[in-house]
């Protein structure tokens, strides 16, 4: 894929995770903000912050939660960002972390 493809793709993934991710903030208690390609998810209760963000150079997408990195590749099969070690598809990913993070289970 080349790199105006990844960058509609990646766009793409993180406009429609901004928008599972508004909708539940309410109840899950956390913020979301889409700003400048990057997507971050703050918490009051416990402190925390979480960062989704492309990385053209090599075609993925980072999340960064947990004191980790999770490096999401894209699956041409299902048509969106995978985690390789898990099978997670972001969102997937991101309602694991979250659920981690509040201490309840997260489904975006």
């Amino acid at each position: 894929m080349d790199e105006q493809e990844f960058k509609n793709r990646a766009d793409a993934a993180l406009e429609s995770l901004y928008k599972k991710l508004s909708s539940a903030s309410d109840e899950f208690g956390f913020e979301p903000d889409f700003n400048s390609g990057a997507l971050a998810v703050e918490f009051d209760e416990p402190k925390g912050k979480f960062v989704v963000s492309p990385n053209a150079p090599v075609r993925q997408i980072w999340v960064s939660a947990h004191s980790r990195s999770f490096k999401l590749d894209w699956d041409e099969q299902r048509q969106s960002f995978v985690l390789p070690e898990t099978g997670q598809s972001l969102t997937e990913l991101m309602s694991s972390v979250i659920g981690r993070q509040i201490g309840q289970q997260v489904t975006l």
